[in-house]
């Protein structure tokens, strides 16, 4: 007989409670709120806590108490407001609201049990900006920007892919998305106003679900000349924002980085590649993106240098797509290693293998390429580039727990 503890409404509380003996469970506790069962928990003792998620009946403090004392949680779900709540806590899997059979059927996982309890999130923890940028040439910064978001996601990690190209958007497409969403753009108007809470950016967003985990999309601007929308201030101030709604923002940026305009007479005027300007000053890590062959190599070697005079060299990290022995001759990669370290003092770059089957695979299928070319050596570089590099957890098969609260497995198959 398993062990319950119950945080729901009283309806469903109710119905619950009349055939639990007959499930072979036994309620130990029926909680008006989630605090009062955190509170209760240690006494208590139960195997599973059943909570409906949202702010009264699923808070922090009662997830927090659940991971402390390895109660598995089995979180209720009904509706889209729910559902947000359960992803906001960082809950990759609910329920709806069933009988007994269909919330703890024999042999259904739940959320898994960490080896190890960890310390809460305080509110003063925030999140980080990651900007993708890189020189014109496609060297592949949306599909860079993709990926990353996405294999974090899979991890479990609240993340946010944000499209601030103002030149040429095209992360909606990429994921099969409407591109005349609201998006980045209203993101930017709201913050501006001063009006750009956690709720709104749940509603201005598109929820890409992966096969495991999921992402927040902010498309882009579908028509160039809209620009002006994203202007340095709006930029700033909505990235600024987003770190209190997820545990890391992925921006992908457009190539330019002159600021032309300037010669205008109006000194105020707007600037269109302002908004990539004000992205990678806000931004705690970028990601400089280039092509391996000479003429990629040799933009790539610019764009460093032009980078980090507005960017702390520390802060940035190099990712080497198209990396194949038929554009830079035997060995490519230490071709490419020793190039990069010999001409830009640049030191341990993540190369890409060249795969052109694998993107190809991705964006006829609209998805990310960690689900449409699980086993591709490009996929397994990014990775790389987004678990070890930017969120500084081991690809080494261990059972983990993220820091920010998503609950999932950290294996080298993931």
């Amino acid at each position: 007989m398993s062990s319950v503890a119950l945080s729901l409404p009283l309806e469903l509380e109710e119905r619950l409670v009349a055939t639990a003996v007959a499930h072979g469970h036994a309620v130990l506790a029926r909680c008006s709120g989630g605090d009062e069962l955190a509170s209760r928990l240690a006494a208590l003792r139960p195997e599973y806590v059943v909570a409906r998620c949202d702010a009264r009946y699923l808070g922090e403090r009662l997830l927090a108490e659940c991971d402390a004392r390895g109660v598995r949680l089995v979180a209720i779900a009904d509706d889209t407001e729910s559902a947000l709540h359960a992803r906001r806590l960082g809950i990759l899997e609910t329920f709806p609201p069933g009988d007994w059979d269909a919330l703890l059927p024999a042999g259904r996982p739940t959320r898994p049990v960490p080896s190890a309890p960890e310390a809460p999130r305080t509110p003063a923890e925030r999140g980080e900006v990651v900007a993708v940028w890189g020189p014109h040439g496609a060297p592949g910064r949306t599909s860079v920007a993709i990926a990353i978001a996405a294999e974090l996601g899979r991890r479990g990690v609240p993340v946010a892919l944000a499209d601030a190209d103002v030149h040429a958007a095209s992360v909606a497409p990429a994921l099969g998305l409407l591109d005349e969403a609201p998006g980045f753009a209203a993101a930017c108007r709201l913050a501006a106003a001063g009006a750009l809470t956690v709720a709104e950016f749940e509603r201005v967003a598109d929820w890409v679900s992966l096969d495991r985990g999921g992402m927040s999309v902010l498309t882009g601007i579908g028509r160039p000349a809209r620009w002006p929308e994203l202007g340095p201030a709006k930029v700033e101030a909505a990235l600024e924002a987003a770190r209190d709604w997820v545990r890391m923002t992925v921006v992908d940026l457009a190539a330019p980085l002159e600021q032309d305009e300037e010669i205008s007479s109006d000194l105020v005027a707007p600037r269109r590649n302002g908004a990539t300007l004000a992205a990678l000053r806000t931004a705690d890590r970028v990601v400089l993106v280039g092509a391996a062959d000479p003429v990629g190599l040799a933009r790539l070697l610019r764009a460093h240098a032009e980078l980090v005079e507005t960017v702390a060299p520390d802060r940035v990290t190099v990712a080497v797509t198209k990396v194949r022995s038929s554009a830079v001759g035997l060995d490519p990669a230490g071709q490419v290693t020793q190039t990069l370290a010999r001409f830009g003092g640049v030191r341990d770059p993540v190369l890409v293998p060249w795969d052109p089957a694998a993107f190809d695979a991705a964006l006829l299928a609209g998805r990310p390429l960690a689900e449409a070319a699980p086993r591709s050596p490009a996929r397994l570089a990014l990775r790389e580039l987004a678990v070890e590099r930017l969120l500084g957890q081991s690809l080494r098969p261990t059972r983990g727990w993220s820091a920010w609260g998503r609950r999932e497995r950290a294996s080298a198959t993931a």
